[in-house]
């Protein structure tokens, strides 16, 4: 595994990689917002806040396999909502076995959850493919974020490719290392025992050397005088045009909600 690959930002010079932070950090924000208010049922407002997010993404000139690949992640959240199929509602759709019944109410509320789920990931993965996450960091902050969670999450990043460098370095050693084992022949890897006690020492062994790299890192920060504040340049003054697209982008995601919650709800 490549640490880089953890990493979701995406350099370019498209608009969105252009945009103030502070303006795509408050978009996003709002967006999610809305699209979490919405009651079910919302079909039209759903679609128009899709029309919107595919824009965002044509317009940061992102790849089709990447966004895609990375929405995956809604995937447990859609399976989460199943429940909902047999659970809510009274108006029967298809008897199933073993005694479940499908509901309309439960389809479509579990559809609506989904939906809402991977337009909320569609508008994340946007944010982060085009803004640093240093910068998302530095508008959070300047918003008000308190300092120690900023710094949580700011450490925690970092670390993360700390810890998949350490994860690359034990795997290429045993690859280096490995061969067929005696017993087996013609079976790379081993036996399932073996693969089982080679995975649990490599594991053991990455959370001692994690560990290590860790008080090594806190031991160099603190030596540089760090007090739990990050330090980062400031924070420059949004432009006029800045304000008038967030403030702008965030009537439009006020009407829409209003009109789904007095159309629908």
């Amino acid at each position: 595994m490549n640490p880089s690959t953890l990493d979701p930002y995406r350099p370019g010079n498209s608009l969105l990689h252009r945009l103030d932070a502070q303006v795509k950090v408050g978009l996003t924000l709002g967006f999610i917002v809305a699209t979490a208010l919405l009651p079910p049922g919302a079909w039209p407002i759903l679609i128009l806040l899709f029309a919107m997010a595919l824009s965002a993404i044509i317009l940061a000139e992102l790849r089709a396999g990447f966004v895609l690949a990375r929405t995956m992640l809604a995937l447990p959240f859609m399976l989460a909502a199943l429940p909902l199929l047999f659970t809510v509602g009274s108006t029967p759709l298809v008897s199933l076995p073993w005694g479940w019944t499908l509901m309309k109410e439960g389809l479509v509320r579990a559809i609506n959850v989904a939906a809402k789920a991977w337009l909320s990931l569609l508008a994340a993965l946007t944010l982060t493919a085009t803004t640093p996450f240093s910068e998302i960091l530095v508008v959070l902050r300047a918003w008000g974020m308190p300092r120690l969670l900023a710094s949580i999450l700011g450490m925690t990043w970092r670390y993360l490719f700390v810890l998949a460098g350490e994860a690359q370095r034990l795997l290429r050693a045993r690859a280096a290392r490995s061969g067929h084992p005696a017993h087996t022949p013609g079976r790379p890897g081993g036996t399932l025992a073996w693969r089982a006690q080679v995975t649990g020492g490599m594991a053991g062994n990455l959370f001692l050397r994690a560990t290590d790299r860790a008080e090594r890192i806190y031991g160099a920060m603190a030596a540089r005088g760090y007090d739990g504040e990050p330090r980062t340049f400031p924070q420059p003054p949004s432009t006029v045009n800045s304000r008038l697209l967030l403030f702008g982008g965030w009537a439009l995601l006020a009407l829409l909600t209003l009109a789904g919650l007095l159309f629908w709800g």
